[in-house]
């Protein structure tokens, strides 16, 4: 398995699945891999270097547009992994309530800044009339930000969320559900793989779901701390950080639909996603068949139990 990044805690429920040996009652063994980004990823897939990988759905239809064939099999951060937060304390309830305020940015043109400019634009405001940006830093300059009153609103990451938390400030998420929905990383394998291998993948994902929700009792966090060690053991070194950022993990892979069940796909979600990078023109055309890159198919007898 190609991994884009060496994290433990993201892929908890692999590690789970890993550590109470899931795989191995379902006859197979797993070896994950990190290599540098998405890209990578799917060049493994299709050299044949590896048999399962997680890229983001970006890279996935880029690569299909050129006529790759790789197919999305697990929608695994189903959320967006950024947000537009502000402190539990404060009177903000909606994107709409920040206008005339100040938020602040880890950087001045990361993605967050892309992500939270175009929920205040789907809400009529307008950067610089309505609201505005600060750089403030990652993380623990956030929580400067916050404590000075410089800042009203955050635009974090996955780790942002994590820091505050752990620093004495609880956040309201403000991302609205339809910018929830620009869901993440995935696993993915070639179509060839997917269409001569039903059964491995059948198994694989049913591993996969039971290290879901092993990790996510409450009765088995300490277990799925220390299991996450066989993916990144340098991220569990310190362990508040780590304890706060599995509850950001937990949130990120949860289903949207809890009715659909681990892994599903959303077939509107892949629509924005597809119509945002064609706006954006990171796919030159729309694709005449979108739903060639991603496939439901196993969901159900993933989640059967």
């Amino acid at each position: 398995m190609a991994l884009p990044s060496p994290g433990g805690l993201g892929y908890f429920g692999l590690y789970n699945a890993m550590g109470e040996g899931y795989f191995e009652e379902e006859g197979l063994e797993i070896i994950p891999q990190s290599v540098n980004g998405s890209a990578q990823v799917i060049q493994a897939l299709l050299s044949g270097q590896a048999q399962l990988g997680h890229p983001g759905p970006g890279p996935v239809l880029n690569a299909v547009e050129n006529g790759a064939e790789i197919v999305y099999i697990y929608n695994y951060f189903a959320r967006s992994q950024f947000n537009l937060v502000v402190p539990e304390a404060s009177d903000y309830q909606s994107p709409t309530d920040l206008k005339g305020k100040v938020i602040g940015v880890g950087t001045a043109d990361g993605a967050e800044v892309a992500f939270v400019r175009s929920i205040l634009d789907d809400a009529g405001m307008t950067e610089g009339e309505d609201y505005s940006f600060i750089t403030v830093g990652e993380g623990g300059m956030a929580v400067a930000g916050f404590m000075q009153n410089s800042i009203d609103a955050y635009a974090s990451d996955t780790a942002g969320v994590a820091t505050l938390q752990l620093r004495g400030i609880p956040l309201r998420i403000l991302t609205p559900p339809k910018f929830q929905s620009y869901f993440g990383n995935g696993y993915a394998v070639t179509t060839e793989y997917f269409e001569n291998n039903q059964d491995i993948l059948t198994r694989f994902g049913r591993a996969l779901v039971k290290g879901m929700k092993f990790g996510m009792d409450p009765a088995n966090r300490a277990a799925t701390l220390e299991h996450a060690k066989l993916g990144n053991p340098q991220q569990l070194e310190d362990m508040e950080f780590a304890d706060a950022l599995l509850d950001v993990y937990f949130n990120l892979t949860s289903p949207l639909d809890p009715d659909k069940g681990f892994g599903y796909q959303a077939p509107e979600a892949w629509q924005q996603w597809h119509d945002t990078l064609v706006n954006a023109g990171d796919l030159d055309a729309p694709m005449d068949n979108l739903e060639a890159a991603y496939s439901n198919a196993l969901i159900e007898a993933w989640n059967a139990d």
